[in-house]
């Protein structure tokens, strides 16, 4: 079969207005919760597009970490392109896709720095060799070859050998921020359920979308 010809007929149940919470933060939550418990592959897999140097968009997934009030948490190391990206210009947007339940979630947002609180507990918590990779790995920068990063992981595993490995200064959390938010349910015949949330002064207003 070709690419082309690969289709796949959402038969899932609606999505009507009364389904949704008023609140998009806790309907983001309710999906999530469900992805997790349908046994979708990570379902915390989100794909963050930022602004790259020239303008153009720049996407790569990461995991999120956190989905509160404030907004979606991740954590990587700001030296990173995306980093870099981020601090020249805050803008971006986060796709979460559910496949197993026909869902997808498209948010706009801005960029914001996690607290150092946040982003020491959090990397505490890491096993000790992604704690070791955040120090050996120079994140987006070009090297020789593997062996490099295998030498830089021997150098900074006996550095902190007997020792709590400390978080990397350039290493911490992102918020992305929820200005606009949807929430798409597959349906047959492609003609798919769409609810776009839009900040306003008060809360937020609901909109149904044409597919």
């Amino acid at each position: 079969m070709g690419i082309a010809d690969r289709r796949i007929q959402y038969e899932t149940a609606g999505l009507d207005r009364e389904h949704l919470d008023d609140d998009p933060v806790v309907q983001l939550q309710v999906w999530y919760a469900q992805a997790e418990e349908a046994g979708c592959t990570e379902p915390n897999a989100m794909t963050v597009s930022t602004i790259g140097p020239d303008g153009g968009p720049d996407s790569r997934i990461v995991l999120a970490r956190g989905i509160d009030q404030h907004g979606i948490t991740f954590f990587t190391n700001r030296e990173s392109a995306k980093g870099r990206e981020i601090a020249v210009d805050s803008r971006a947007s986060v796709t979460f896709g559910w496949l197993e339940l026909h869902r997808q979630v498209r948010v706009r947002g801005r960029i914001s720095q996690a607290t150092d609180t946040a982003s020491d507990a959090y990397f505490s918590s890491r096993p000790r060799s992604s704690q070791i990779g955040a120090w050996a790995s120079p994140q987006s920068e070009p090297i020789a070859d593997r062996g490099l990063l295998d030498a830089r992981i021997a150098e900074f595993t006996a550095r902190f050998d007997g020792l709590d490995v400390p978080r990397p200064p350039y290493w911490g959390g992102y918020v992305v921020s929820i200005e606009q938010i949807e929430f798409w349910q597959g349906r047959p015949s492609r003609l798919h359920d769409r609810f776009l949330y839009v900040r306003n002064r008060e809360g937020w207003d609901i909109t149904r979308l044409a597919p």
